[in-house]
C-alpha cells in the first residue's frame, strides 16, 4: 500500500481480487470493533461496484461476520421508494442485507421517499445523531465507510462543484441536482459525517474510472471540489481498493510495487 496525503493506495489484477481482499479487510475491521466496543457500525454504498462485495460476504463470511452485532448506514440515496430499482437500498438488499442475520431493527435506511427531501435529510441526521470532532478516532460515529468513485470523481452522493461539499455542520443534506443519471434529488452524507469514522475504504474498477483515480491522487492534500472524493477523510486511514485497469493512469512511481 501506498501512504500519502492521508490516502493508502492497493492494486489489484482485477475486480475479483479487489472484491476479496475488500472483503477480508471488511470483516476483519467487523471483528476488530465487536472485540473493542461490542458493535460494528458500517456504512453501505451504492452503485454497482460493491454489489460483488456484498454478495462475497453474503456467502464466504456468511458464518464468519458478526452480524448479530452489526449495525448499519446509508452513505447516499436517491429520492426513490425503496423497492425501486434505482434504490440503493434495494440494491444492498437483495445482494446483502435479506441474506444475512443483521436484526432489521439495525438497518438504518434512508427513507427516499420522504418529501421535501430535506425532511428526509433531518430525519436521517437526527437518526444518526452527534458527529465527533474531526480526528477523534475514539468517538468516530462508524467504524468503516465504504465508498465507490464516479467517473467525474464524485462519491457518495457529493458531486463536483456542489454546494453540499461546504457543509460543514450538518451530517447529512438534499441534493437537488444530481451529477448523473437517474436524475432525482439524492441525500447523501456530508464531508464532516464521512470523516466522523474509523476507516474509509474506496472501491474502484474498470478503465473508465482511471481519470478520476488519477486526479484523486495528484489532488493537493486538502483535495478539490472539482474531484469530491478527494475531499474525503477519516480518522483513521482512509484506503483505495483499485483494479489494475483503473490505476492505469496513475504515474508509474505510484504503480510500482503496489499490487498485492
Amino acid at each position: 500500500m501506498e501512504r500519502g496525503v492521508g490516502r493508502e493506495l492497493a492494486i489489484f489484477p482485477d475486480l475479483r481480487s479487489v472484491t476479496g481482499a475488500a472483503a477480508r479487510y471488511v470483516a476483519n475491521a467487523a471483528r476488530a470493533a465487536v472485540r473493542d466496543r461490542g458493535r460494528f457500525v458500517w456504512v453501505l454504498a451504492g452503485g454497482q461496484t460493491p454489489r460483488g462485495l456484498y454478495a462475497l460476504l453474503a456467502t464466504r463470511y456468511l458464518h464468519r461476520f458478526p452480524w448479530d452485532r452489526t449495525e448499519v448506514f446509508f452513505g447516499d440515496e436517491r429520492c426513490v421508494p425503496p423497492q425501486s430499482p434505482e434504490s440503493n437500498y434495494a440494491m444492498a438488499r437483495e445482494a446483502l442485507l435479506a441474506r444475512v442475520p443483521v436484526p432489521a431493527r439495525r438497518v438504518h435506511r434512508m427513507r427516499g421517499e420522504l418529501r421535501p427531501p430535506s425532511r428526509a435529510a433531518r430525519a436521517y441526521a437526527r437518526h444518526i445523531g452527534p458527529l465527533a470532532d474531526p480526528g477523534d478516532v475514539e468517538h468516530a460515529r462508524f467504524d468503516l465507510v465504504l465508498l465507490g468513485v464516479g467517473p467525474d470523481g464524485h462519491t457518495a452522493s457529493l458531486f463536483p462543484g456542489s454546494s453540499a461539499l461546504r457543509e460543514r455542520r450538518r451530517s447529512v443534506v438534499a441534493v437537488q441536482r444530481s451529477g448523473e443519471p437517474p436524475w432525482v434529488p439524492r441525500l447523501t452524507l456530508t464531508l464532516p459525517a464521512l470523516a466522523s469514522s474509523r476507516a474509509v475504504v474506496f472501491l474502484a474498477s474498470g478503465a473508465e474510472k482511471a481519470p478520476a483515480v488519477a486526479r484523486v491522487f495528484r489532488s493537493p492534500a486538502a483535495g478539490s471540489d472539482r474531484i469530491p472524493a478527494s475531499r474525503v477523510r477519516s480518522s483513521g486511514p482512509t484506503i483505495w481498493f483499485v483494479d489494475r485497469a483503473a490505476a492505469s493512469e496513475l504515474p508509474a512511481a505510484a504503480r510500482s510495487d503496489r499490487t498485492a
